[in-house]
């Protein structure tokens, strides 16, 4: 199985941390440029993948993104199975905050048996690829009734040299106030946590659902590439 020194490397309480403080936590570094180069390279094998999606013909956006089949590329996998293992703790805390009694299991392989449970058994990680002048609506990837709070997504191409524009996006509502919109430029190599659905944020009755969505900026030359992490399978 692949190996990603750098997860080990990570100082997940600090992630923590982060992603209670801004909604959104930076992984810099997390692949190497020859492991985005790697990747990258896949979208051109069609037998890699279970499913293939052009965003203008669902009103998306503009661009397309293909999700791979099982069993998935050993580099994808040990970045879906590695990442899980740390992020269930803060998954877990999140919904004691949010006053939910759902729990999530320390592993992958068991979380995912419940969504096979649930009828969601075809994966969900996936890569994206835009061209000049594409761009993705802000949405919630969410794929049936079991949803994992938190996923992923790791930027392949090398800004500035592969493309320009394209910046990651989050937007933010809090109930009873405005949104908060905000555009993350990733470099090659590093990813990006964020809440697939919502977060808990502070308030005076205590900890309520801010509902978080994400998207893309247009891309105004070149292409853009990106690999994204989700935990749950889809029905």
């Amino acid at each position: 199985m692949a190996r990603i020194p750098r997860l080990a490397g990570i100082d997940w309480r600090e992630i923590a941390r982060e992603l209670d403080e801004s909604g959104y936590a930076r992984l810099p570094g997390l692949l190497a440029p020859s492991e985005c180069s790697e990747l990258a390279a896949l979208y051109g094998e069609a037998h890699r993948f279970r499913k293939r999606v052009v965003m203008e013909q669902h009103r998306f956006g503009v661009g397309e993104y293909q999700y791979f089949g099982y069993p998935l590329p050993a580099l994808v996998r040990t970045l879906r199975a590695g990442c899980y293992a740390r992020l269930a703790p803060i998954a877990n805390a999140w919904r004691e905050k949010l006053g939910a009694r759902e729990r999530y299991p320390a592993a992958l392989e068991a979380f995912l048996a419940r969504c096979r449970e649930r009828g969601q058994t075809r994966p969900t990680p996936l890569l994206l690829h835009y061209r000049a002048g594409g761009y993705n609506r802000l949405h919630q990837d969410l794929y049936g009734a079991v949803a994992f709070p938190l996923q992923i997504t790791c930027l392949l191409s090398k800004p500035g040299a592969d493309f320009t524009g394209g910046e990651f996006l989050l937007l933010e509502q809090r109930p009873r106030m405005q949104s908060r919109g905000e555009a993350i430029a990733l470099e090659q190599g590093e990813a990006i946590l964020f809440p697939t659905r919502e977060r808990p944020v502070p308030g005076q009755r205590g900890a309520s659902g801010a509902q978080m969505r994400h998207g893309v900026s247009a891309v105004r030359s070149g292409e853009r590439t990106a690999l994204g992490i989700i935990f749950h399978d889809a029905e």
